[in-house]
């Protein structure tokens, strides 16, 4: 019987350069899934490449003294280092220059053309050269370009254009009956009421300006433009029409193109319009996530932040790099990135919290019993809840990775992470060890978090490949333990080995210590220009605390995690006067959080407010409805009001507050 398949494709990226940390985004996440997938026993096509020809390209190459080609040739050599040091695991690496691509992109230009869905026009219009595309005159912002904001050409020439216009009932009718074929369903929305209905407009998809592109077979002159040729990439990499077609039937339809949110229009509306036009089934999904930046926007060195991924990776490890980009922010929403969230992250949920469980477990093994975990084991109180706890978590984990919902997927495990972390307090194993008598309980709880490790230790694979294993040796997991179906298994942990403690998987991180480095390390300003703002912190004055109010160092603040909530439902909780129950839409999950406001507002006007909650306040239990969180209010003690913290404007559900 042959193995299920799974296709995943993030878009081919135009080497225009080097990449920051917010390119990696889009293909760790793909990564994650396909990781995911491969555990499960799919058999996996993931595929990646670059898009490589344009106007662009040609003019910097021009700029350098080199071919196209040459130019292109640097870069992407640099694309693959960075994707081998994140340990992406593509299984296709494609290039818009491979001579298949260019063949097929031939050829399926010139079916169009044959068939009259590509005919030739003049085309006149601005271009935006950085942006690859054509603006009307009032889609133009102050007369730039509306995405980029930079200046356009005129441009006046001879095109062909392809009939996108045929296709829009087509596409309308495909998005309304297909709610899933475009995720999150805010972009859905977008596509429909800013595009599809008020009306599509043919495209034009050859250029006689330049000739940096794939030639049209049939007119000299011209060269296929980026959206035939790009886009193509996703069937071409399959050997679609080509002499071995194995691979388009065997992966075809995609299952997920993963996309960032500013090209969803191309690949929900002229990607699928061209394979109606050629009869090839629609990708079953886009899912157009949104962008992880700095403050104030644009990534840059020159903010004090540094972003290259490699000196990120070098200094902080691998997978605490991945595990920061797919915890951090709701896979869909924006997502702010900073050096002092990358440390918090690193130092609350990878050291306290995992490395810190790991390296007290396997210590307390080797101290109280040589290493090994002795057969004669005693139940007692406590066992039961963690177990049910921990059990449940591998199919949790599915059920959201199935809806790419990474961060989400990482806080149920890390649930479990917490809950094992309680259950050394409550066991209290330094106290058992104390009476001989204890020693069969004390076995057991040291069995106890090892199991809980042991199935954490399988779930993080798909985000953090090198920890496993390190797991896994120290407490000496054979190899038939670690298998994703036995993380669904309680009791499976046999270990043949004594446990080998070793070194600290991550280690705590000092916040203003590393943030002084990190500072250090940005040179993008020159020496004499920073020296002045060395000075003036130096003398700054001690900061005193206003009357009432208690400071405290960023690196405390930072452990509060806001987020943007919306008022799904609201109920009074029986029995009290002074209690509600809330269920919010924090990103890709629902919380619930018991708030005492019911004095202040009713459980009507509460639904649809977009407020602010504390999302990492440990769960509690009000009346013995579990809280998971709470919500920012401003009260006045003379008057008695009491003022929700509210949100203007339309920001989605999830979005960090900093």
């Amino acid at each position: 019987m042959s193995k299920k398949t799974f296709y995943i494709t993030t878009p081919i990226y135009y080497p225009s350069g080097k990449l920051h940390i917010g390119h990696s985004y889009t293909t760790v996440a793909a990564d994650a899934m396909a990781r995911y997938k491969r555990l499960q026993g799919y058999d996996v096509m993931f595929l990646t490449g670059t898009d490589e020809h344009g106007q662009k390209i040609q003019r910097v190459a021009a700029e350098n003294g080199v071919t196209p080609k040459e130019y292109v040739d640097k870069i992407v050599a640099g694309i693959k280092d960075l994707w081998s040091l994140m340990k992406i695991t593509y299984d296709k690496f494609i290039r818009t220059t491979d001579k298949e691509h260019i063949e097929t992109v031939q050829k399926i230009f010139k079916t169009l053309y044959d068939q009259g869905d590509i005919y030739k026009s003049e085309y006149e219009g601005w271009y935006c050269t950085p942006c690859e595309s054509f603006w009307t005159e009032t889609q133009l912002v102050d007369g730039k370009c509306p995405d980029c904001g930079r200046g356009v050409e005129k441009t006046r020439e001879e095109s062909y254009f392809f009939r996108l216009s045929k296709y829009q009932d087509r596409l309308i009718q495909l998005l309304e009956e297909n709610p899933d074929f475009i995720q999150p369903a805010s972009r859905r929305n977008e596509m429909l009421n800013n595009f599809l209905r008020p009306g599509l407009e043919d495209l034009c998809v050859s250029r006689t300006s330049f000739n940096w592109g794939v030639p049209v077979t049939f007119d000299s002159k011209h060269v296929v433009y980026v959206w035939i040729d790009a886009l193509s990439n996703y069937i071409t990499a399959l050997g679609y029409l080509g002499e071995d077609d194995s691979k388009f039937k065997k992966y075809w339809p995609a299952d997920v193109h993963l996309v960032g949110k500013e090209i969803v229009r191309f690949h929900t509306i002229i990607w699928p319009a061209m394979l109606m036009a050629l009869n090839v089934p629609i990708p079953k999904q886009v899912f157009g996530h949104g962008w992880l930046v700095l403050e104030g926007g644009k990534m840059s060195k020159s903010k004090g932040n540094v972003v290259d991924p490699v000196v990120l990776v070098e200094k902080y490890g691998l997978d605490a790099i991945r595990y920061f980009l797919l915890r951090e922010v709701p896979f869909g929403s924006d997502g702010v990135f900073s050096n002092e969230a990358l440390i918090s992250r690193i130092n609350s949920d990878l050291a306290n919290d995992l490395g810190n469980l790991v390296s007290r477990t396997v210590a307390m093994i080797q101290k109280y019993f040589g290493g090994v975990i002795p057969k004669e084991r005693a139940a007692g109180d406590y066992d039961e809840d963690l177990k049910a706890v921990v059990s449940q978590i591998k199919g949790k984990t599915e059920e959201l990775m199935d809806k790419l919902q990474f961060s989400t997927a990482l806080a149920e495990i890390w649930k479990a992470i917490s809950r094992t972390n309680k259950y050394i307090d409550e066991t209290m194993p330094w106290a058992l060890a104390k009476d001989e008598q204890n020693k069969p309980r004390l076995a057991q709880v040291m069995y106890n978090l090892a199991e809980s490790i042991r199935i954490v230790s399988i779930l993080i694979q798909p985000f953090m490949p090198e920890t496993p294993e390190k797991i896994w040796r120290q407490l000496a997991v054979p190899e038939s333990q670690r298998t994703w179906e036995s993380a669904g298994v309680w009791g499976a942990y046999d270990p043949v080995s004594p446990v080998a403690p070793g070194e600290i998987i991550f280690p705590r991180i000092d916040m203003a210590k590393e943030l002084e480095a990190l500072s250090a390390l940005d040179n993008s300003a020159p020496a004499q220009a920073k020296a002045p703002a060395q000075e003036k912190k130096a003398e700054a004055p001690k900061a005193e605390a206003p009357e009432g109010i208690a400071l405290i160092g960023i690196e405390d603040f930072a452990k509060v995690d806001l987020r943007v909530v919306k008022v799904l439902a609201c109920e009074k909780v029986e029995k009290s006067d002074k209690l509600l129950k809330l269920k919010l839409q924090c990103g890709d999950e629902e919380r619930q959080v018991v708030s005492g406001i019911a004095q202040y507002y009713s459980p009507e006007e509460m639904v649809g407010k977009t407020l602010i909650l504390v999302a990492n306040l440990k769960p509690a239990k009000l009346r013995g409805i579990e809280s998971q969180g709470m919500i920012l209010a401003a009260s006045d003690k003379e008057s008695g009001k009491l003022t929700l913290v509210t949100i203007e404007g339309e920001i989605p559900t999830g979005t960090k507050v900093s």
